[in-house]
């Protein structure tokens, strides 16, 4: 589901790009947690991914549970 409430942001991952849309809501909290660590959004959201438990979890859903859980995996 992709709607115009969405923002889309792409990323380079693993050395594939990749594209992720969320609310606005979620990138501000997400660009907050990196602000906070001293990261630039790209490198948090990398984390994220390498972090992730189960890679079949889209990258969509784990960065909205970091944001909600306000931690950066790292």
């Amino acid at each position: 589901m992709t709607g115009a409430h969405l923002q889309k942001r792409s990323f380079t991952l693993a050395g594939h790009r990749t594209s992720v849309a969320l609310e606005p809501a979620f990138w501000t909290a997400l660009e907050a947690m990196a602000a906070a660590e001293g990261l630039a959004l790209s490198a948090l959201v990398q984390r994220l991914d390498a972090a992730r438990e189960d890679p079949e979890l889209p990258l969509a859903s784990a960065l909205r549970v970091a944001a909600l859980l306000g931690r950066g995996a790292g």
